[in-house]
């Protein structure tokens, strides 16, 4: 290995929202588009492009281009439509749904550390449960603050020394309409520099961009949900069996057209959604000029094993080939995971050093092989940042700036990877996607395959009523067909089933049908019964249930007998999730109870295995009370005990004990929890991601009758 000949590495962003347009109304139901432009669109190309030398590819959906430019034609979301509201207008309904929705931000990065938006927030969340009284509570001078606050802290460092941002986070509060009108329009003009920004910096050959197809829809299972049993046999599919792979065809090639359109040059490189792969959907791309895709990991091992070559000689780090000239690219799993999921609670130069040394060990590991040598870290570029301090640009900028100035690794777009590098052949590829190469997220579940059936009978049904109507408006028809190809878009089977949940599960599941239901309202059909049947169960599953009893564990870190916990709340980590998927979670489960002395936490793993394997695994336990400061309650394999206090035990599961006037003087009240999960000092995990979950602690006389 020659001492400077550097390793490569090939960094891929991937910004993407659904599609949040709903058919009736016309408006976004969601600001999230909006908010993540002010926050990432823009000025993660502006950083990357700001480091000499250093090169990022950056993927886009089309259809999230379709909503920014939605904005500048003068469309709006909800959230906007609330903001742009003078207080004195504001109706009693519009109040109460300003404050059940205006918080909607990440607490420790985007809300404590702003003194005005952290007095709002505690305000709302120490008063009654009920909004309608909680408004009451509100001046009209905090409900302005509240609008401005809550688009303020969606700005990304980079702009907040632009003219009128900078004034309103210098003033802090006592807005004026005004002002707030004043940033709402600067926010549509930063959101008409992001397109010609991207378009800008790829032709000055700083940065790379790639297309998804066009909705964002699982190709594989588009063209055969079939597919699925490739890694899931046993999976149980939707009665009416999809195969449409016309249907994935038109998704390409939407995407192809809108390309050279935005950026007036052929497509070349497109990241599938979700990384989702399959022979059929690759032939596909391949069909449409695609020179190169990408994947994760775990399908180029199934593929190798599929292709009958030995797993061993076939390094992940390399450009593979699939057919006649498709170039295929797998991500670096860990190392896409460390930035997306553990680098945000580390400082900056930390994380950045961490990061350089695990590029370091592989270039050591590769040694004289490095002329074939890509390191792919592929990963979401928008909602990881949410995470970090101040929106990860410290962390961006430092870890450019080393990229940049180390001459063992060179950083390549993704063309640049598949131009410079040789090919090995790839035989065969493994039908599955970036999470535990299966579709499971996407079929499956029962409410993921009741959206399938639902697609499919709408389908079906447009079909025919071509096939009847030769002489129908090609416009309608043109339009049905669009609400098909949203509605194909993977992000609404992403929110059914049991794999991630949020408050806005109902939402998704409402925006879904209503595509579907357009179909038949632009061809003047009946709406079918079962397309207003709702489909999400938020009822029938939840990821916490509340104790219903007093229960006494013996703390010794094992399950001692099997009702031993009988009665406790339980806290599923398996039915939890967000917008963003972490595959490798520990916790798979949290216990609370408590007796007339102690309250009591329990974590159940993954497996007593691969605990056993991480090197210095820890537990942080930390319960929040009404009255003063969270306190922590660490655990480490072993057992502590501490009278009168705390006391823990780690052996096949984590079990700890808290005295409750330790907790409170009275000796009951509400408790908030989180789990945090570190490996040494990584984090690798935190329960519940945002909010504690919380449960009441009755007094000790009042037991007997609890709950009441």
């Amino acid at each position: 290995m020659a001492k400077t000949q550097p390793i490569k590495v090939a960094l891929l962003w991937h910004m993407h929202q659904p599609n949040y347009r709903e058919p009736r109304s016309g408006r976004l139901a969601m600001p999230w588009v909006r908010l993540h432009a002010l926050k990432d669109y823009l000025d993660m190309p502006l950083i990357a492009a700001a480091a000499d030398g250093v090169r990022v590819t950056f993927n886009l959906v089309p259809s999230l281009l379709d909503q920014l430019e939605f904005y500048l034609a003068g469309g709006t979301d909800r959230h906007l439509e609330l903001s742009a509201l003078s207080v004195e207008s504001l109706t009693d309904e519009q109040k109460h749904e300003i404050l059940r929705t205006f918080f909607a931000a990440n607490p420790q990065r985007m809300i404590q550390p702003y003194r005005r938006y952290r007095e709002l927030y505690q305000k709302y969340r120490s008063g009654t449960s009920d909004p309608r009284l909680v408004a009451g509570l509100f001046t009209s001078q905090e409900f302005r603050d509240l609008q401005v606050w809550s688009n303020l802290v969606w700005i990304d460092p980079l702009f907040r020394d632009e003219a009128p941002v900078r004034e309103l986070f210098a003033r802090g509060r006592h807005f004026t309409e005004e002002e707030k009108g004043a940033l709402l329009t600067w926010e549509r003009d930063l959101i008409g520099r992001i397109i010609p920004t991207y378009r800008r910096l790829q032709d000055e050959g700083r940065i790379e961009v790639s297309f998804t197809p066009y909705y964002h829809p699982i190709l594989p299972l588009l063209c055969d949900t079939d597919a699925a049993r490739e890694a899931l046999p046993t999976v149980g599919l939707p009665r009416s069996r999809f195969a449409h792979p016309e249907d994935a065809d038109r998704q390409i090639a939407m995407a192809v057209a809108r390309y050279e359109e935005v950026f007036g040059r052929p497509m070349v490189g497109m990241w599938p959604s979700e990384g989702s792969v399959s022979e059929e959907a690759l032939a596909l791309a391949a069909r449409h000029g695609i020179r190169w895709s990408a994947s994760d990991e775990e399908v180029l091992e199934q593929s190798l094993e599929k292709s009958g070559l030995d797993k061993a000689l076939y390094p992940i780090h390399q450009v593979y080939e699939f057919g006649p000239g498709l170039k295929l690219l797998f991500r670096d799993h860990a190392l896409s995971d460390r930035v997306g999921f553990v680098y945000s609670t580390w400082d900056a130069e930390r994380a950045v050093v961490d990061f350089i040394a695990q590029i370091k060990r592989l270039r050591q590991r590769y040694g004289d092989r490095l002329g074939n040598t890509v390191v792919p870290v592929i990963l979401d570029g928008e909602n990881a940042w949410e995470y970090f301090a101040a929106d990860g640009t410290e962390f961006l900028k430092q870890l450019y700036a080393a990229l940049a100035e180390d001459p063992e690794i060179e950083t390549v777009t993704m063309s640049q990877a598949i131009e410079t590098l040789p090919a090995t052949r790839l035989p065969r590829i493994f039908a599955g996607s970036w999470i535990n190469h299966n579709f499971r997220v996407w079929i499956g579940h029962r409410e993921d395959n009741a959206a399938w059936d639902l697609l499919s009978r709408t389908r079906l049904d447009l079909v025919a009523f071509q096939a009847q109507n030769p002489g129908f408006d090609p416009q309608k028809l043109e339009a049905a067909w669009r609400q098909i190809y949203v509605a194909e878009g993977s992000d609404w089977c992403w929110w059914y089933g049991d794999d991630h949940r949020s408050s806005q599960n109902d939402q998704f599941d409402r925006i879904f049908r209503q595509h579907l239901i357009a179909v038949y309202e632009i061809l003047g059909l009946d709406i079918p019964f079962d397309h207003l049947r709702v489909i999400h169960q938020s009822g029938e599953e939840v990821a916490a249930s509340r104790p219903d009893g007093v229960v006494t564990p013996v703390v010794d870190g094992l399950l001692t007998h099997f009702y031993e916990w009988a009665g406790a709340g339980f806290y599923d980590c398996r039915r939890s999730g967000s917008s963003m998927h972490q595959v490798e979670r520990q916790v798979a489960g949290i216990y609370f109870a408590f007796d007339r002395d102690r309250v009591y936490i329990r974590l159940d793993f993954r497996s007593r295995e691969e605990i056993q394997l991480l090197e210095g695994l820890r537990a942080v336990v930390r319960i929040h009370v009404d009255d003063g400061p969270a306190q922590e309650f660490p655990i480490k394999p072993g057992i502590s005990d501490t009278p009168g206090q705390s006391g823990y035990a780690f052996r096949d599961i984590a079990e700890l004990w808290v005295q409750r006037s330790v907790l409170w003087p009275a000796g009951h009240g509400r408790l908030g929890l989180n789990v945090m999960v570190f490996e040494g000092d990584q984090l690798l995990e935190t329960w519940p991601e945002h909010e504690p979950m919380e449960f009441e602690v009755p007094e000790d006389r009042l037991e007997m009758f609890w709950p009441l």
